[in-house]
């Protein structure tokens, strides 16, 4: 298989429609999880949702390194660079295993002290011991993943990745099946069940990634490449990998701390949260995949020193983004009874849950700005300039109000969504204001050479 290092060749809608079918498969995983494990109990739903937020915070830390590779490798892409681009690729993956397999081993040692400090008691605390240790051991299998994935689709293999995430979705949703309920001849494990099926679905799919890459790549990556540390490499790679890690940890931080909130509005408030989460993924999903897609395009275009197709790509993908996030919001608001009927039958749980869905459309809109315009701005080499911000508005601006929304005004779960939602609005502006400028044109991090370009477009 060849790749074309010219961007001309790619297109948003090629590269984006297997990018969101791939989010989306992600997505179903977890989803697959929430409903089996509510048949289980609410209290499995939400001692599984705890653990996850702790999970997602680790798998961004490893994101570091893949997200940054990931820049670095498509604008050596765009700049004809491509012996260099596959030494970063091979680079990039050994750092992402010594990352992974640190993070693993710090979760096996202080999980159960962060999870004892999370105001979680009896059988949700026993249950989320149980999920972090299987799931957080095996972490590392996730960073490897992450760091394959991530740059088969910078080649522009989005359709391949694609489809290797579907088998570990089927094979997931399989394992889900026989593990929670004990089907097949296999016991039922419940929470259990769960752990262990994600685990395996995991080393499974990373072993196709691992294959898969080597078939695409177009300059093979050699044995020395994965032991060679370049300095001049790792400092591009952290340069953009840690403000941008750093910016979403920051992110989850603060979704954390509202976590800690909800503990003190109950059980209901609680299992809400994680049904509400898991709807509104499938609502910022397509903006998700644009503003993939369109960092792609814009590290190509930038390493081949085309920043106005950079500029108005950008802003395409955003109307894109704006107007399909509207038309699925408004969908979700209409059914959001039934949608949340799927999870639980809990009536009180229902009504709190379709309270913050109608709430949603205001945060989901904000949130569309940040998905493609922070991307596009990381993309650039301007990824600093999102953290600063990203701190003022999340914790600076947001936390504090939604402490007063939630405890002064008591205004509960809605509270929350409301405090999240103002800081997706302020970001956003600013992102487009910061993008408009065009700043981001001085950040380049490569050069571009003469060297020929190796091909074709990626089928």
């Amino acid at each position: 298989m060849d790749v074309d290092a010219s961007p001309s060749r790619l297109g948003l809608f090629q590269l984006t429609w297997p990018i969101f079918l791939e989010l989306l498969l992600f997505m179903l995983m977890g989803t697959a999880d929430t409903l089996m494990l509510s048949g289980v109990s609410d209290t499995a739903v939400s001692a599984v949702g705890v653990v996850n937020q702790f999970v997602f915070i680790c798998i961004l830390i490893m994101e570091v390194i893949s997200n940054g590779a990931a820049i670095v490798v498509s604008q050596y892409l765009g700049a004809r660079r491509q012996q260099e681009a596959s030494r970063i690729a091979a680079l990039a993956i050994s750092m992402n295993l010594a990352v992974g397999v640190i993070v693993s081993s710090g979760l096996l040692l202080l999980g159960d002290r962060i999870l004892g400090g999370m105001n979680l008691h009896g059988e949700v605390l026993s249950l989320a011991k149980t999920y972090l240790h299987l799931v957080g051991g095996f972490l590392f299998l996730q960073a490897l993943i992450n760091a394959f994935s991530s740059l088969i689709r910078t080649y522009g293999f989005t359709k391949q990745s694609m489809f290797v995430s579907l088998g570990m979705n089927v094979l997931h949703v399989a394992g889900n099946f026989a593990l929670i309920f004990g089907h097949f001849g296999m016991p039922a494990l419940g929470v259990t069940g769960a752990a262990i099926s994600t685990v395996v679905s995991r080393a499974v799919a990373l072993g196709v990634f691992a294959w898969l890459l080597s078939r695409v790549i177009p300059v093979p990556m050699k044995a020395r490449d994965f032991v060679t540390l370049s300095a001049e490499y790792v400092r591009k790679i952290l340069k953009v990998g840690v403000p941008s890690a750093v910016e979403q940890l920051t992110y989850q931080a603060c979704q954390t701390v509202f976590l800690y909130y909800v503990t003190f509005l109950g059980p209901v408030a609680l299992a809400s949260r994680q049904y509400a989460n898991a709807i509104s993924h499938y609502v910022f999903l397509c903006s998700l995949a644009i503003g993939l897609g369109s960092a792609i395009l814009v590290g190509r275009l930038v390493g081949a020193r085309r920043a106005d197709e950079a500029y108005r790509q950008t802003l395409t993908g955003l109307k894109w983004a704006l107007g399909i996030t509207v038309f699925v919001d408004v969908f979700v608001i209409l059914f959001r009874e039934r949608l949340v009927g799927l999870f639980t039958t809990n009536g009180d749980i229902v009504q709190v849950t379709c309270q913050v869905i109608v709430i949603g459309l205001v945060l989901e809109t904000g949130r569309a700005f940040n998905l493609v315009l922070i991307n596009s701005l990381r993309a650039a080499g301007d990824a600093t300039f999102t953290v600063y911000m990203g701190f003022l508005s999340m914790a600076c601006m947001s936390l504090p109000l939604g402490y007063f929304l939630v405890f002064k005004l008591g205004m509960g779960l809605p509270g929350v969504w409301l405090a999240v939602a103002a800081d997706e609005w302020v970001r956003g502006i600013t992102m487009w204001f910061r993008w408009r400028s065009r700043a981001w044109e001085k950040q380049s991090l490569v050069e571009p050479t003469p060297e020929p370009a190796v091909v074709a477009v990626a089928g």
